[in-house]
């Protein structure tokens, strides 16, 4: 076979032998040497194994080896065959190799010339392999098997084997229909119905394809649905010609019972493994265009596409496309195009191809992914012409076709782009410079977007936000800041640039300037922050830096600012404050400052200057000048200022001194300090230049009023203020002007506590300290905006000092002298306590307790905290429910302070002699609340007996801003013997009140409208009670027709409701006192009945009046009365309880149910009165619609309606109960609408009570009494039980004219309401029956 110039002929032989050792194989002699002379002359090797397995094992074990064998003449192939025939098998092992018996030694494959090509072919009982008839050509008209089966002979031999192998089992899997029913038994192979197909169906299977040639067996596999489905296996030795096969199937249907039915066109044979199916491109991204291909060796064309999860067969469309073709007139091959793959096409897919009753099936699962692409979303960069990479890669690294870059926004700036083939990754560099982004486009984000583009047409994109971020400019004005102490000043900072993430200002030490200095704007092209000083002080001395930072870029301009030194007005002490001066005499003035600086100092009196004497005395500097009377007219008041300038020019002038020049005959008190002064003539003298001790660090403070009493002066107030008390005052004023407040507060704050208790005597002796402690905590409350748990105990502890029982004497002299300290002092703890971020803490002092809790994310629970003062015999709870807590922000805090001794310091109640006579506790929440809020807190009850308790809290806006009680938002919720329950609708600092009960300014009002109600209830309740009797009474006799009877069922329901509403009205009055419940549970329980009954109420009418909507318009329907009574109760009482139910359960939760001073729904906070309005308004409409209605319809009946006559009274007694009842009640909860708002007139509260009152009046009266078949009915029972004889005689009832009868003149009167008359009576000699034209009889 090497040379093509030669023909050749080769034969595979298999030798199957046992061996415990290595392979040996010996022919005999004749073919060895043929064997041999034909390789000499071929120079080849005479053995040449194609394939040999050598096993070395001591247990006997079977191989089967391939030898080929190659020679040119082709007449030794037939004697080497009979010679193999006729070998006596096992051949024994030879000397050499005693372990090796061959078994059998054949002839599988024959290659022979046929013209230029080489033909091998498969000797009896072997055959190619199925992928060598797939993958190679075979030989036209010369194989005789089936097509697409294992084929018999190819052009040439296959180039990496095997040869032809033995034939195995050919196992045909093979379908019938039974044109029969499906039963499920079929399904259990264990049923008799299955057996029995089973054996029948296998006996006619086995004598019909018992003739296809190396048949085996037929098994029946099992049955399906599609009438019956029979499937089964046919294994045979060998492939079916199609023609045999039918012959075949033919027999089958024969030998089958006629009874199966089946369906001789419906035989099927499938094969799974026959088809070569591929699918390109392997790996498939979405927007590719994917073929999917099926090769079979089969002369056919008639394929089909199936998608399998849709179950559909896939036809030619604008996005699929299949082409069909024959390939060298044998191949069938079927390609499956799908354009701009999507995952909708994901799946399994089957290529099927249908020859004859042969069925050749593949099936290929499709996957589609989409192209993802890892990539930054967004990247800054800065305009500084420094490069910057955007990197894309695809997830899945694929040989692309391109990767392109493309750009989209209101700036263009090029990069340069680099591919990786490896990574499958590319890169862009952007070089962006100030000219390419100028400072107003700063902050533009223009979108990069990389597309990656597959060999196969699928593109994957990633868009990269590119934000150009500018070099900001910034300008500082004005050039150049000099000011001095006292002055203000502003400097402002403008960026080019309007985009930033923060604006702020720095010391030149790097500290943050405090934000209440500097405002910050954004406008459309540039930013500005400007920072405004409106009190300079020598702290601002110093350098400034505005820093502007964007992303991650900072800009930074600073500024020098010159402080020079100027002592402030308040800063300056003078001496005298005021005093008086003999005429013609002198005195020494000074004026004072704590510094020593380079100042030029003048006094002024009027419009003369005199020059000041400096002197210094420690830290302290005092300028002096000796004031002469001789130079001023006497008695004169002369004002003195002292003029302070500095090195910059710039002046400050001194609080003045008020000099009184008196005649020396008037002057009885003299004192060498205090001065001279007149009777009654009262000074105030600072506390620092009178002889009283000071520190030599620091002097002390306050004022000393002195009155001239007789000849001596006597101290008529004293507000000196201690040395470092003094001190931390004017540090705190100092602190709040400071550029670093933050950061020198918590030391401050340490330093008041300790100060705070080593002045506690001063405290309890002089109001001063303690005013000046109130005001060093006002101070500070307006620096933080956040205090730790270390600065509040601080502050507790300084407020814990100054409200111990021993400063109360100071407190009491503050009070008189009407100060507001008090409500100062709890200002400042509130501020404190709104900016205190610690989780759950609690602070302990004997006159303060603090408690706080943070509110975590998600479902925070309730907020409960208690204080107990033993000390002071008090106790408080503070409650606030989960559900309100919901409504705030996470991270919030929620603070509660407890005062016990503040009861007895905050000022009166503005109203009365009423007083505080609880703990003071105050709650604050650290975010602002936007939601309606409610707070629960329990105070101890110390007076049980005496007076009303009220809920109050401290409203800072009364008195002109000084602070009072108020109890607006706040309700008692209960009193006990030991406690007072108060609800609130915000938070502050609360109480309780205890006063004498003092008559309403609405009381009048109130008695009246209380005297109505009672009277009016009590015949309200009396009239339902007699109408039900009545309606006891006549049951029978009302009832006889099914409209009577549904309309006395609704009329007694109603009564009935009523009585009950009004019993629980009774009761609910009864549990409240007019400003809180006795008893809360009680008094929602009242609300909910009166609620449920009063809707019973009007809903019972809503029912009257569509049924009698329903008699009169539906004439022809009949429903039965049982169906009439179920709808009425479900209508009558399921509609009301459904809305009360769920109106108590909306609101009472959180506590908005009922009103504050009433057991009745809640207006005010949830409106949830409409929960009643609403429906009752919504039923009396309806009402009034159906009562004209049904009043047209009476008065012009159709043709055909001829109701008896007994219906048609039924009916008017109905009409005539809507359309009196309707108004009356619309009318009354029409006038209740009006009390609802506040402001109403009391006309309209006194119309609504008495409407309301009688209403059961009204009911009895119209609803009941004035039914004449009731009063038929009433006078035939009294009739027969007194009166029987009279009533034999009687010749008609019509002949009596009862005073609700309808001939009556006062039933007459009401019937023309509704626009009718009452028959006349009947002539003499008619039957007696009273007619009316145009309408029914009565």
């Amino acid at each position: 076979m090497k040379s093509p110039r030669r023909t050749t002929l080769c034969f595979v032989i298999i030798a199957i032998y046992s061996s415990q050792a290595t392979l040996s194989l010996n022919l005999e002699s004749i073919v060895y040497h043929s064997l041999l002379h034909e390789h000499e002359l071929m120079e080849e090797d005479p053995v040449r194994p194609k394939r040999a397995v050598a096993v070395s094992s001591p247990a006997a074990q079977e191989f089967t080896v391939d030898v080929e064998i190659s020679f040119e003449n082709a007449s030794f192939l037939e004697p080497i065959k009979a010679y193999l025939n006729n070998l006596s098998f096992p051949i024994q092992g030879n000397d050499t190799d005693l372990a090796t018996d061959i078994l059998s030694i054949e002839v599988s494959t024959v290659c022979r010339p046929n013209g230029n090509e080489i033909w091998c072919s498969c000797e009896t009982g072997y055959e190619w392999p199925q992928e060598s008839c797939l993958h190679n050509l075979t030989c036209q008209g010369h194989d005789g098997s089936s097509a697409g089966h294992h084929c018999h002979c190819l052009k040439g031999l296959p180039p990496k084997g095997p040869f032809c192998q033995l034939q195995g089992d050919v196992i045909l899997r093979m379908s019938v229909r039974l044109n029969v029913g499906f039963q499920e038994d079929l399904r259990n192979s264990s049923s008799a119905l299955y057996k029995s197909y089973m054996t029948d169906l296998e006996t006619a299977f086995w004598k019909g394809y018992s003739i296809l040639p190396g048949f085996k067996l037929v098994t029946v596999t099992g049955f399906r649905p599609g009438s019956v489905v029979v499937t089964y296996e046919i294994t045979t030795t060998t492939t079916t010609s199609p023609a045999l096969m039918h012959k075949a199937n033919e027999k089958v249907t024969q030998n089958l019972n006629q009874t199966y039915k089946v369906d001789s066109s419906s035989f099927q044979v499938t094969y799974s493994n026959e088809t070569k199916f591929s699918i390109t491109p392997e790996i498939i991204f979405e927007g590719d265009t994917v073929t999917l291909m099926c090769e079979n060796e089969v002369f056919s064309t008639n394929v089909s596409w199936m998608h399998v999860e849709t179950g559909l067969d896939i036809q030619n469309s604008t996005e699929v496309s299949i082409y069909t073709s024959m390939l060298n007139n044998m191949t069938s091959v079927s390609r499956l195009i799908i354009h701009n793959i999507t995952r909708v096409y994901m799946g399994e897919y089957i290529c099927k191809l249908t020859l004859d009753i042969f069925e050749y099936a593949s099936r290929r699962k499709l996957e589609v992914i989409p192209i993802q692409i890892l990539a930054s979303e967004a990247v800054e960069v800065m305009c500084d012409n420094n490069p910057v990479s955007l990197n894309c890669c695809s997830e899945v690294n694929v040989n692309w076709s391109q990767i392109e870059w493309k750009q989209e926004g209101s700036i263009s700036i090029q990069g340069n782009a680099e591919i990786d083939t490896d990574s499958g990754c590319s890169r862009y560099t952007l070089m962006a410079n100030e000219t390419q982004c100028p400072s107003g486009s700063s902050g533009t984000t223009v979108v990069y977007t990389c597309e990656f583009i597959s060999a196969h047409g699928a593109r994957g994109r990633k868009d990269i936000e590119v934000t150009f971020i500018s070099v900001a400019k910034l300008n500082i004005t004005p050039d150049l800041i000099s000011v001095s102490e006292g002055q203000s000043f502003f400097i402002k900072c403008i960026s080019d640039m309007s985009n930033y993430d923060e604006m702020y200002w720095n010391t030149s030490a790097g500290a943050k300037i405090y934000k209440r200095f500097y405002t910050t704007r954004r406008y459309s092209d540039r930013a500005e922050s400007v920072l405004t000083v409106k009190t300079s002080t020598r702290e601002w001395n110093g350098t400034y830096h505005c820093v502007f930072r964007y992303k991650t870029l900072y800009r930074v301009m600073a500024k020098d600012v010159i402080v020079y030194p100027l002592p402030l007005e308040s800063n300056i002490m003078v001496d005298p404050v005021e005093a008086a001066i003999p005429c013609r005499s002198s005195r020494h003035i000074r004026c004072c400052v704590e510094e020593d600086s380079d100042y030029k100092v003048i006094f002024q009196v009027g419009s003369s200057s005199f020059p000041a004497v400096k002197e210094v005395d420690e830290k302290q500097v005092c300028y002096k000048h000796h004031f002469t009377a001789d130079s001023v007219s006497c008695p004169e008041n002369v004002d003195v200022f002292c003029h302070f300038t500095n090195a910059a020019n710039n002046s400050v002038q001194s609080p003045s001194m008020k000099l009184n020049l008196v005649p020396g005959e008037s002057i009885t008190c003299q004192d060498p300090i205090l001065g001279v002064g007149e009777p009654g003539k009262v000074i105030q003298k600072l506390c620092q230049f009178l002889n009283i001790t000071r520190s030599r660090e620091s002097p002390i403070g306050g004022i000393i009023t002195y009155k001239c009493v007789g000849s001596q002066w006597q101290i008529e107030r004293n507000d000196c203020i201690s040395a470092p008390i003094n001190a931390l005052l004017q540090l705190a004023k100092a602190l709040v002007k400071s550029p670093t407040q933050d950061e020198k507060l918590p030391s401050y704050l340490g330093n008041l506590s300790i100060s705070t208790k080593q002045a506690k005597l001063e405290v309890d002796s002089f109001s001063g300290t303690l005013g000046a402690i109130i005001n060093i905590l006002d101070l500070f409350s307006t620096v933080p905006t956040q205090v730790n748990s270390e600065m509040m105990t601080h502050v507790l502890s300084t407020v814990d000092i100054i409200l111990g029982k021993s400063a109360l004497n100071t407190w009491k002299m503050s009070q008189q002298q009407k100060t507001n300290y008090s409500s100062q002092l709890l200002d400042s703890v509130e501020r404190f306590s709104r900016v205190l971020r610690a989780e759950d803490s609690t602070i302990s002092q004997p006159n303060v307790q603090m408690k706080s809790m943070v509110i975590k994310p998600g479902h925070p629970q309730s907020y409960r905290q208690s204080f107990v003062f033993s000390d002071s015999d008090l106790w408080g709870n503070v409650t606030i429910s989960g559900c309100q807590l919901e409504h705030l922000q996470p991270d919030s805090f929620v603070v509660t302070v407890a005062f016990p001794t503040l009861k007895t310091i905050l000022d009166r109640d503005v109203l009365g002699e009423n007083f505080a006579n609880s703990l003071v506790m105050t709650t604050t929440v650290s975010r602002r609340i936007t939601t309606p809020f409610r707070i629960l807190m329990t105070f101890k009850n110390s007076h049980p007996s005496g007076g009303i308790p009220q809920c109050v809290f401290w409203n800072f806006n009364l008195a002109n801003h000084t602070g009072g009680w108020d109890n607006s938002g706040c309700y008692v919720k209960e009193v006990t013997e030991d406690s007072v329950s108060c609800s609130c609708e915000h938070l502050t600092s609360f109480s309780i009140l205890m006063s004498p009960d003092s008559p309403d300014p609405d009381s009048l009002l109130k008695i009246l409208l209380d005297i109505i109600s009672y009277i009016g209830l009590c015949f309200s309740i009396l009239s339902l009670a007699a109408c039900l009797v009545v309606e006891a009474v006549v049951w029978k006799s009302v009832t006889k027709n099914r409209t009577s009877s549904m309309r006395h069922t609704c009329i007694v329901n109603i009564t009935a409701s009523l009585l009950v509403a009004d019993v629980w009205f009774i009761v609910a009055a009864a549990i409240h006192d007019h400003r809180f419940p006795l008893n809360e549970t009680a008094c929602v329980a009242a609300t909910f009945f009166i609620h449920f009954f009063y809707l019973s109420v009007f809903f019972w009418m809503l029912t009257l009046g569509l049924m009698l909507f329903y008699r009169l318009v539906f004439i022809l329907h009949d429903t039965s009365k049982s169906i009439q009574k179920t709808i009425a109760f479900s209508l009558g009482y399921g509609c009301p309880l459904v809305i009360s139910v769920i109106t108590v359960g909306a609101t009472q939760p959180r506590e908005v149910y009922m009103r504050k001073n009433a057991c009745w729904l809640n207006w005010e906070d949830t409106k949830a009165l409409l929960a009643f309005v609403i429906p009752a308004l919504i039923i009396v409409v309806v009402n009034m619609t159906i009562t004209v209605v049904v009043i047209t319809k009476i008065l012009r009946p159709s043709i055909g309606d001829k109701p008896s006559k007994q219906e048609k009274s039924s009916l008017f007694q109905v009409t005539k109960s809507i359309g009196v009842l309707t108004p009356l009640l619309g009318l009354t909860w029409g006038f209740g609408l009006a009390t609802v708002f506040q402001g109403s007139n009391a006309v309209f509260h006194i119309v609504f009570t008495l409407l309301n009152a009688f209403q059961g009046l009204f009911i009895l009266l119209f609803g009941c009494l004035w039914d004449q078949k009731v009063q038929e009915a009433l006078l035939n029972k009294y009739s027969r039980s007194k009166w029987s004889s009279q009533h034999s005689k009687s010749t008609s009832i019509g002949s009596s004219t009862p005073v609700f009868s309808m001939s009556s003149p006062i039933s007459r009167r009401f019937n023309n309401l509704f626009g009718k008359t009452a028959a006349p009576r009947a002539p003499p000699g008619n039957d007696g029956n009273p007619v009316s034209r145009g309408s029914p009889p009565i």
